[in-house]
């Protein structure tokens, strides 16, 4: 394919907690992949595109800020190819990917959706919570504090009231699962699918791993974890993803959160040309689809 102009717009730091490096460098070696293959890529950064816009007819980007993702579903209701989607960038946002997840049977943790401002300690107790994760509802993480472990309801309660002092208004409590914590990334109609144990790794964000700790290599079914989050890519509308799954005693694999185009920092070699193959896919459907 000929003449092929993409407007790459990486994503501003402040959404690349303890990954700025990472992010920008799996965005980077895409670019080069795409290069390689004839394309014209030009860099952008998020601030860049939210001031300016950008004149491409295909943007590739990786961003996250709330005026980014409006400005992405802008353009692409006017027609441009927007990879990944902004609505699959919301859609990944907690309380979206939760209600997504859970009415299409995608396997997730049982889930409470609640207003900040509320007392939870009843639903948590009715609902059986031991322990429990709360999670901004409204947007993406950018601080550790918008993920908390909590070990019952009281203490629950108390990080609830901190989130509505931060103006955090909606936030998802998903009961704790005990098991093997599991990190992914994948590619939409993609072979390429990598996993790994990352506690065991050192692989971390916010250190939140040593909560399950060292895996115990519980026995799963990798060809049906995959399944799974190629499901979840397809309702939530993403094409380059990752993100974390429990595999239970039992075998059973949840997901437990799910991400628009993250890191890929143990596998960015091998990742870069099969995005950049799935990108050239994608536009040379589009461009078939408009003749």
């Amino acid at each position: 394919m000929a003449e092929i102009t993409i407007a790459g717009i990486l994503r501003a730091g402040a959404y690349s907690p303890n990954h700025i490096g990472n992010d920008t460098a799996i965005f980077n070696a895409v670019a080069d992949q795409l290069r390689k293959r004839g394309c014209l890529v030009n860099i952008y950064s998020e601030d860049q595109f939210n001031k300016n816009g950008v004149k491409e007819e295909i943007i590739l980007n990786m961003c996250r800020e709330r005026e980014s993702i409006a400005q992405l579903q802008r353009l692409e209701d006017e027609g441009r190819l927007v990879i990944n989607s902004g609505y699959g960038i919301e859609n990944c946002t907690r309380e979206r990917m939760t209600r997504i997840l859970q009415g299409n049977n995608i396997p997730y943790p049982e889930s409470l959706i609640v207003n900040t401002n509320e007392n939870v300690k009843p639903l948590i107790n009715k609902a059986g919570f031991q322990s429990c994760w709360i999670k901004r509802g409204d947007f993406h993480a950018m601080h550790k504090e918008d993920v908390s472990y909590c070990r019952h309801a009281d203490e629950a309660q108390e990080v609830l009231q901190e989130y509505f002092y931060r103006g955090i208004t909606r936030a998802v409590i998903n009961v704790h699962l005990v098991g093997d914590l599991i990190k992914f990334y994948g590619i939409k109609g993609s072979p390429f699918f990598y996993w790994f144990y990352p506690f065991d790794e050192g692989h971390s964000k916010y250190g939140l791993e040593q909560i399950n700790g060292r895996s115990q290599g519980l026995p799963f079914d990798e060809e049906h974890l995959k399944d799974i989050c190629n499901r979840a890519a397809e309702e939530l509308n993403t094409v380059v993803y990752g993100g974390d799954c429990i595999v239970g005693a039992d075998g059973e694999v949840r997901i437990i959160d799910f991400n628009d185009w993250p890191s890929f920092a143990p596998c960015r070699d091998e990742a870069a040309p099969h995005i950049a193959k799935a990108v050239l896919s994608i536009i040379k459907e589009s461009r078939k689809n408009k003749k």
